[in-house]
């Protein structure tokens, strides 16, 4: 519905000491600051007085439309329906900037009542909206093709409108009555969402105590998990302990909140809507086959053994007979590795300058206009993201800087999606978005240009082999990783749907673990907590194989970088600048993809195979 789319998106053996300041680099670039964002481009404040006026031109230009619906017919002109169009586009721009306002108001501060009163109002009165504006969408799926075809925008003239509209009756036969639409609409708003929002509040006030150095110190969660990558394996241990410590008091209250999702989810989309299977439901979505989605998960289980392998060799390099999971993404260089934030963006804007001066200016514009939040406050939500509101609007980044490198990648990652949707921003907001797989391609694609960089500037081959090691840790957690948190949610979709209790959801998930990782890892009893602590699967079913697609279709793609220098750009450029304005399987079949093809996919894994042969050499 409107508003959930709105408010939603290493030890022993090297004893190296890694610098990670880059002054030898000589980046020349204005020095930034830890900040918070400013919401102020999208509302000046939340008063009554503001936000009753946005409420009331809102109000004033639905009813316009709403004036509009006996005149919808099959004998009107094309012109008359783009006229329809762009009216309907006005709405969604100014829908789109009071929900995304509470949306980042909220993640910036959780435990804000002001921020939950205003996004709990906004979400009401654009599921109002959104009940008010279904009969064009609903008049429109019921025509039939010849008629449709012949009211089609022309592609010429209006390219983002016509596809668009084409796009729209691609879930026609899973779209409901009128009257059963809108049921669904206010039963979400009060219902699901407002569950999942439950979930977001209690998991982002979840505090972690953490004994450093003789102290114990209450951590938030991204605070916490800086921690997983220390070279002291008691410290790894201790903070995943804590963390499934805290989640396992919460544990009977969240499986609930998630066993609700489950039958919610399957009651609408496969019982009502008709859809044939809960992961169908997100493949629609993502305007992707499930013949694509069932390779790629089946190619991802075929190749676990490739990190296995790779756990194997680095519980080796770290001294350790076999690796447990706390110590997955242990470094291999005993360092406490940091970088100052001013030093990380400056890295990252130079990176993306080297590649394509376009893609350092666009970034940079996310720093000029404040729309980034870095620093780690009591009560913002955890992660990262990165939020595009408007095509004439810059994304708003969401992060927590630690001062890890791993947060210079997810700078890097965040920043990538924001150049994504600033390429595609010559589109109209109806198609601007690329779907959810292609999503990530600009996102992963930055992140290994960055991993590149890192390596070109580093001589000290032992910091090589680190970061090197650090790259595969993230593909195992980018690829595998999520490839298996959606093979969960099929397995554990079945269960709860089945009436299965949260200690078989538990097991379930141990089992799973025990897939990935077979016998190259040792994995505590606590870890049957960890499915609970991963929002994606709350917020957003099935989502988690877009990382999974988007890291293979990109070490495809760098690895044709690699072999055809600028000649590769344009293409790549176009491929971004697409956004959501075309089918994903023509945007790749114009880059040479087949997306169906378990080739395709095993290209991706061999890729990954010859970086942990690199690091065997080493």
């Amino acid at each position: 519905m409107i508003a959930d789319t709105i408010a939603g998106s290493i030890a022993a053996g090297d004893r190296a000491t890694v610098t990670l300041s880059f002054s030898e680099t000589k980046i020349m670039s204005k020095k930034y600051e830890l900040s918070a964002w400013s919401l102020g481009e999208l509302l000046p404040n939340a008063d009554e007085a503001t936000v009753a006026a946005r409420l009331a031109d809102l109000e004033k230009d639905v009813a316009t439309f709403e004036a509009q619906r006996d005149s919808l017919s099959t004998t009107m002109s094309p012109a008359e329906l783009v006229t329809l169009v762009k009216q309907y586009e006005a709405i969604m721009v100014q829908a789109y900037v009071l929900g995304a306002y509470g949306g980042l108001w909220f993640s910036a501060d959780t435990q804000s009542t002001a921020a939950m009163t205003y996004q709990n109002r906004i979400q009401q009165a654009l599921t109002a909206m959104q009940n008010r504006l279904l009969f064009f969408d609903l008049w429109w799926k019921e025509l039939d093709d010849a008629d449709a075809l012949r009211l089609l925008p022309d592609a010429g003239e209006y390219p983002d409108y016509h596809f668009f509209m084409e796009d729209l009756r691609r879930t026609r036969r899973f779209t409901l009555d009128e009257k059963s639409e809108q049921i669904i609409n206010l039963k979400d708003t009060d219902g699901i969402s407002a569950l999942i929002m439950i979930y977001t509040m209690l998991t982002s006030r979840l505090e972690f105590n953490l004994t450093v150095d003789g102290e114990t110190k209450t951590l938030t969660r991204d605070a916490l998990m800086a921690h997983v990558y220390s070279p002291d394996p008691a410290d790894r241990a201790a903070a995943y302990q804590e963390l499934y410590r805290v989640y396992a008091r919460e544990a009977k209250v969240l499986a609930q909140i998630y066993a609700n999702r489950v039958q919610d989810w399957s009651n609408e989309q496969v019982g009502l809507r008709g859809y044939s299977s809960p992961i169908a439901v997100r493949n629609v979505a993502n305007d992707v086959p499930d013949a694509a989605v069932d390779a790629l998960l089946t190619v991802c289980r075929k190749n676990t053994g490739i990190f296995q392998r790779y756990f194997r060799l680095k519980a080796k390099w770290i001294g350790m007979d076999r690796l447990r999971r706390y110590d997955i993404y242990a470094p291999l260089a005993s360092s406490d590795r940091k970088m100052d934030y001013a030093d990380a963006v400056a890295l990252v804007l130079d990176t993306f300058r080297s590649f394509d001066p376009v893609l350092e200016k666009q970034a940079r514009r996310v720093f000029e206009q404040d729309h980034i939040d870095s620093e780690i406050r009591p009560g913002k939500r955890g992660g990262a993201f990165c939020s595009t509101v408007l095509p004439s609007m810059t994304p708003w980044v969401l992060m927590n800087y630690t001062g890890k490198v791993r947060d210079v990648a997810t700078l890097a990652h965040e920043l990538g999606h924001a150049i994504h949707s600033m390429l595609a921003e010559k589109h109209s907001l109806l198609t601007q978005h690329a779907t959810l797989p292609l999503a990530e391609t600009a996102s992963v694609f930055s992140e290994i240009l960055l991993t590149d960089r890192l390596l070109a500037i580093e001589p000290e081959p032992a910091v090589r082999r680190e970061l090197l090691a650090a790259s595969v840790d993230d593909m195992y957690a980018t690829v595998m990783r999520q490839a298996f948190f959606v093979i969960f949610e099929a397995d554990a979709n079945r269960a709860i749907l089945e009436g299965a209790s949260p200690e078989r959801i538990d097991e379930l998930y141990l089992q799973n673990l025990r897939e990935q990782f077979g016998d190259s890892v040792e994995i505590g009893e606590e870890f049957k907590h960890e499915w609970i602590s991963i929002p994606h699967i709350y917020n957003t079913p099935f989502y988690c194989y877009a990382y999974s697609f988007g890291q293979l279709l990109v070490l495809a793609l760098y690895r044709r970088y690699q072999q055809e220098g600028d000649a590769f750009k344009p293409g790549y450029l176009k491929l971004l600048a697409y956004g959501g304005s075309a089918h994903p399987e023509q945007i790749l079949h114009e880059a040479g993809v087949d997306i169906t093809d378990p080739v395709f996919w095993q290209g991706g894994f061999d890729v990954i195979g010859e970086m942990i042969d690199q690091l065997e050499a080493l």
